[in-house]
């Protein structure tokens, strides 16, 4: 079950204060689109991996926009979530330009 958690953090990757998103769940950072591997269903809290999210591609979907997917630096699972409005853009383009070259 979708739980919705906004809250303000440091992003464990780049050391910014991230502001809460304020539309919808705040899950990753804006400035260098890093996550962390904290829920098994969205908002639950309830993983135990706690593992660093690193971005490793884009997906576009003609409904929900850009899905940036993630890649667990810890146990390897595979992780997505929709691109937020204030992300940078820069970082979305250079992971869509490094998903093509692979």
């Amino acid at each position: 079950m979708f739980k919705v958690i906004d809250e303000e953090f440091i992003c464990e990757n780049c050391g910014r204060q991230v502001p809460k998103l304020g539309y919808s769940c705040r899950n990753h950072c804006p400035y260098c689109l890093y996550s962390k591997h904290v829920d098994i269903d969205p908002g639950d809290r309830l993983e135990d991996c706690h593992g660093l999210l690193e971005p490793i591609g884009i997906e576009s979907n003609s409904k929900k926009g850009y899905i940036i997917i993630f890649k667990c630096q810890k146990c390897g699972k595979i992780r997505k979530n929709k691109a937020a409005e204030d992300d940078d853009m820069d970082k979305i383009i250079a992971l869509s330009a490094k998903q093509t070259m692979i």
